[in-house]
């Protein structure tokens, strides 16, 4: 496989999108657990603890997403520096290292979404309990 410095730089304006992505999702959830906070100081409903209990796990994994779609970034960097240097071999396992990053992101970002889709659900059902 050939590997040009052009290579690792197309993941830069993708890698970035998706941080963008991903930090629009986290100030989302930090509004909602703040709005739940609030209600739940107000009235102690079960329901309100298991939502704020989810949106907790998918701040922790919007955390994760970040920190990994960061390192892939750091390693397209790193790939690129080494590429310049004339370092062909080590750019190939640090581009390698860099999409193995990105797609732990990537699969996260899939678990996430789930866990929203269900709390989603839950909410919907509570609504269908009332009528």
């Amino acid at each position: 496989m050939d590997l040009d410095l052009a290579t690792p730089a197309l993941l830069f304006p993708a890698i970035s999108l998706l941080l963008l992505a991903y930090t629009n999702r986290f100030l989302t959830l930090a509004n909602l657990i703040r709005n739940l906070h609030g209600k739940y100081q107000q009235k102690h409903d079960p329901l309100l603890v298991y939502q704020i209990a989810n949106l907790r796990l998918r701040t922790r994994l919007i955390r994760d997403m970040q920190v990994l779609g960061v390192v892939s970034l750091f390693l397209s960097a790193l790939c690129m520096l080494l590429l310049f240097q004339g370092y062909m071999a080590a750019a190939k396992y640090v581009f390698a290292a860099g999409l193995v990053f990105l797609l732990a992101s990537l699969a996260l970002s899939i678990w996430e979404i789930q866990i929203s889709i269900k709390a989603l659900n839950i909410q919907l059902g509570d609504m269908d309990r009332e009528r």
